[in-house]
């Protein structure tokens, strides 16, 4: 890997217009990607559920803690690297491994081999949010930067929309394998498109004549200064507790609307799923430009967009996941997703703005390391776990006692019709769809937690920033 560049704050956007605009583009598809192959697993969960048998604790244990232990240990010393090394090529080469390990998933022949592959994937998927960041930060000046974050945050709802607009009909018409490999082999390309054709800016170059800069600063130093910012960790913990929300329940939304309005996996996909990620994508895009149109006069505006919009959102939740009616269900989750994930743009945008330039892909990756650890780890688990006990509950109230239990409901509706008859196959799918359903709407509520936390980070935002947003 070559050295790092040296730092130079000049104030000034680094390139041409059309070249940073390249480059922004580019590491937001690499960013879309991401997520297209962190996100599929979740639109073909019903069909891994039913062909392992997996209960919904197991398959929150693969969707999220399986992939996201990995992801957080190896995050901290890709970060280091980012620091000290070529970025552009740290990216690349992050793109190529996690692209073979969603490919490799397709093939997998047991719970534990898909396990072991989506530990790969996390393994590879930690080389890209943090050196991103610190090179759109050395690419764009601090006014552009919300703007510039919230276009790469696209690459979360985006990745979603792709997901399910490719991943679900292929999962349909052929198997969620097929899915797999025709969604994670086009990655390698990219990968190497990336390695070819972004330059490696100068580090801090985009930051205000005679802001401080270290050559080199080591972990402890880096703490040690994040440890100061009560910003800071104000916004991982906000951030943490609306991915413990976003993931655990993004996990588990296609099998809610298969097991609760009957529709298959393409259909949850192309009519649910891919409205919902546009318009996510649409929350984010215009919480970022909103942001900086307002910060001039409202400079804690990067911390109220998300905070108001994430409360205002539990109720259009609440409904979504409540009513018999799909449409009235798709509208209502439509408004949810625009107000929910405005808050994307902002993390990084704080983030960014309390970190020294020498700090930048440090502290994005410990903030990744705390978001998806807890966030994307433990949030599947739980949704996947109160799904099951609630579904226990609904078992004994409508059988009157333990007549099937949890584990007798594990398999395809064929299965359960030979192993258990029509009544108790309904009762268990019955059963099933009420216990997520209820597992999910207790679990959107903290959404507004996480929106009170924002709102509470004004007090500090102001005196931790190091260049502001204005």
């Amino acid at each position: 890997m070559g050295a790092a560049a040296p730092l130079t704050s000049t104030g000034q956007a680094y390139g041409t217009s059309s070249y940073r605009n390249f480059v922004l583009i580019s590491l937001t598809l690499v960013y879309t990607l991401n997520f297209v192959d962190r996100v599929l697993i979740g639109v073909v969960a019903q069909p891994i559920i039913e062909e392992f048998k997996l209960q919904d604790w197991q398959f929150g244990l693969l969707s999220g803690f399986g992939f996201a232990l990995m992801y957080t240990v190896m995050g901290i010393p890709i970060a280091r690297w980012a620091e000290r090394y070529n970025r552009v090529r740290i990216i690349a080469g992050s793109v190529i491994l996690w692209s073979l390990m969603t490919a490799l998933c397709g093939i997998a022949s047991s719970f534990v081999a898909l396990l072991v592959f989506r530990i790969g994937v996390g393994i590879g998927e930690a080389g890209c949010t943090p050196p991103a960041n610190s090179i759109i930060a050395d690419y764009f000046p601090a006014r552009s930067r919300a703007r510039a974050l919230a276009t790469y945050a696209m690459g979360v709802t985006l990745g979603g929309v792709l997901a399910n607009a490719f991943g679900g009909p292929i999962a349909q018409m052929f198997s969620w394998r097929e899915a797999f490999l025709a969604l994670g082999i086009p990655g390698v390309v990219i990968g190497f498109v990336v390695l070819f054709s972004l330059e490696e800016p100068p580090r801090g170059y985009s930051d205000l004549p005679g802001t401080k800069h270290e050559e080199r600063k080591g972990l402890r130093d880096t703490l040690r200064e994040l440890s100061r910012k009560t910003t800071f960790w104000m916004n991982i913990t906000a951030a943490t507790v609306v991915a413990f929300v976003g993931y655990g329940v993004g996990n588990f939304s296609a099998p809610f609307f298969q097991r609760t309005h009957g529709l298959n996996v393409a259909e949850v996909a192309t009519q649910i799923s891919v409205p919902l990620g546009l318009a996510a994508t649409v929350g984010a895009l215009a919480a970022g430009y909103l942001t900086e149109r307002a910060s001039g006069r409202y400079p804690n505006a990067v911390a109220v967009i998300p905070g108001v919009s994430l409360i205002l959102c539990v109720p259009f939740y609440w409904v979504g996941f409540s009513t018999d009616s799909v449409s009235f269900a798709l509208a209502c989750l439509l408004v949810a997703n625009v107000l929910h994930y405005t808050y994307l743009g902002a993390q990084y945008t704080i983030c960014q703005g309390v970190a020294s330039a020498r700090s930048r892909a440090t502290a994005v990756a410990v903030m990744l390391f705390v978001v998806n650890l807890i966030g994307y780890g433990l949030g599947p688990i739980f949704v996947g776990f109160l799904s099951d006990m609630l579904m226990s509950g609904q078992l004994e109230s409508v059988q009157g006692g333990a007549v099937i239990s949890a584990q007798a409901c594990d398999g395809t509706q064929a299965e359960l019709l030979e192993t258990l008859g029509a009544a108790q196959t309904e009762a268990c799918q019955s059963a099933r769809a009420q216990g997520l359903g209820q597992s999910i709407m207790y679990t959107v509520t903290l959404y507004a937690v996480g929106g009170l936390l924002y709102l509470i980070t004004c007090k500090t935002l102001q005196k931790d920033l190091t260049s502001k947003l204005t």
